[in-house]
């Protein structure tokens, strides 16, 4: 595989991308008063202006006309040395004047820049904490906030639970001057991208890796190698990926999970996903090396 360093830490959506310039809310106290960088999320995307011909995000104090909004603004943390406070809305709300909706989704043509992308992601996964932590999932009960902390502490019995990550494994599979790429049908015509999963209880990385191939599309896989991980704020993945080796069978499609999957030339590729994502990095890093 060579001695490539993996860079999936520059990709959107991890926080690394965005590096020193973001502090985490849970590592400072409480701020005075809501004046900063304002995360307006609606239908997983980021309200902005278009001042300037740039994309940018409300900054100041709270931007007029989302007055009842933020009111339960949420602390995210501190960017470029100022407050970032996440907002949501519901999909039919109405936006003011000189705002627009910016899709985060890259599979949707996002034309958000990466550092917007890694804000919207992390503002879109507080929101969805917020909407799932609410009740204990022990008793049932209503939950509070642990001071300093996104985790939430049952009024009742005391148990606590943090933001959850579903960790997923995303899968290039090469034999010599091929490799094996499939399709959604949800998907736009002719995009192909890679065979992916949710992790079970009790399985390692690689054996889902090798669990997910076998099941979706009928081979066997050897020689498993980690490149790289992403998080996904849709809503709250963690992308584990890896290139692995082809170890025999035939193409037989789980037509519950994909509409094809075929054996692709390494220098005639279908149309891929966005840049943005790491299926998209795996295959412009792995597909063509030898």
């Amino acid at each position: 595989m060579g001695t490539m360093t993996p860079l999936t830490a520059t990709l959107p959506f991890n926080r690394e991308c965005i590096g020193q310039t973001f502090e985490p809310a849970k590592r400072g106290g409480a701020l005075p008063g809501r004046r900063g960088h304002w995360l307006i999320v609606q239908d997983q995307g980021l309200i902005v202006s278009n001042d300037n011909h740039e994309l940018a995000l409300p900054f100041g104090d709270p931007p007029a006309g989302f007055e009842v909004a933020t009111k339960q603004a949420l602390l995210l943390g501190t960017w470029r040395g100022e407050p970032c406070w996440v907002v949501g809305l519901g999909r039919e709300d109405k936006l003011p004047a000189g705002y627009h909706g910016e899709t985060c989704v890259p599979m949707q043509g996002t034309k958000l820049p990466d550092d917007l992308l890694s804000l919207g992601g992390m503002a879109m996964q507080a929101l969805w904490w917020e909407s799932t932590s609410g009740h204990c999932p022990r008793c049932g009960e209503q939950t509070e906030r642990i001071e300093a902390e996104w985790g939430k502490r049952c009024a009742k019995c005391r148990y606590e639970h943090y933001p959850h990550l579903h960790p997923c494994v995303i899968v290039l599979v090469r034999d010599g001057e091929r490799v094996l790429l499939a399709r959604k049908s949800i998907w736009a015509p002719g995009r192909y991208a890679l065979i992916a999963g949710f992790v079970d209880n009790g399985e390692s990385l690689e054996g889902a890796v090798a669990r997910e191939v076998k099941e979706e599309v009928g081979v066997d896989v050897k020689d498993i190698h980690y490149v790289g991980s992403q998080n996904w704020p849709f809503p709250s993945q963690l992308m584990v990926g890896f290139v692995a080796q082809y170890a025999g069978g035939e193409i037989a499609v789980d037509r519950e999970e994909l509409e094809d999957a075929r054996w692709f030339p390494r220098d005639a590729l279908p149309v891929g996903p966005a840049r943005h994502s790491i299926a998209g990095f795996i295959i412009e890093n792995y597909a063509r090396r030898r």
